[in-house]
């Protein structure tokens, strides 16, 4: 019988784009995953232009690493979340990578405009510190440890 492992022996560190304006929030994340399990990886745009030159290796993030994962808040400045993803979900090959919305927003019209632009996953961000810590957790748990990302090479 054929035995699946639920997890995969990492080689190499996890990269991942945090597209977030609230420096807090850059640093509670950055902090939580710091006392993850994995070795992460962990580059930030503080907006969505910023996010798409560094997709796209343009300007001063000519040698940036393509992210196996991207963390994406919904309301930016100079171009919004949404506007974001959509660039990102029509991109041959940046639609690839998962993107998780990790936003404040919990309005269904957000949620189901996610989705129809194709984010893998909506979650609302808890402003409670240890319950903030907990939801990183669980995106290290899952996205990073459970599910098999595709390479990257670009």
């Amino acid at each position: 019988m054929l035995q699946l492992k639920s997890m995969v022996k990492r080689t190499r560190p996890i990269n991942i784009l945090l597209v977030e304006d609230n420096p807090g929030d850059v640093r509670l994340t950055q902090e939580a995953f710091k006392e993850g399990k994995l070795s992460v990886n962990l580059a930030v745009a503080t907006d969505g232009v910023e996010a798409l030159s560094y997709l796209n290796k343009q300007d001063k993030f000519i040698d940036a690493i393509t992210p196996d994962l991207i963390l994406l808040d919904l309301n930016l400045p100079k171009l919004d979340g949404r506007e974001v993803l959509k660039v990102i979900k029509n991109d041959k090959l940046l639609r690839r990578i998962p993107v998780v919305v990790l936003t404040t927003s919990s309005a269904e019209q957000d949620i189901v405009h996610s989705y129809s632009l194709h984010a893998n996953c909506y979650i609302n961000k808890p402003v409670d510190f240890d319950k903030f810590f907990k939801v990183i957790q669980r995106v290290e748990e899952f996205w990073l440890n459970t599910v098999i990302l595709p390479t990257m090479a670009r």
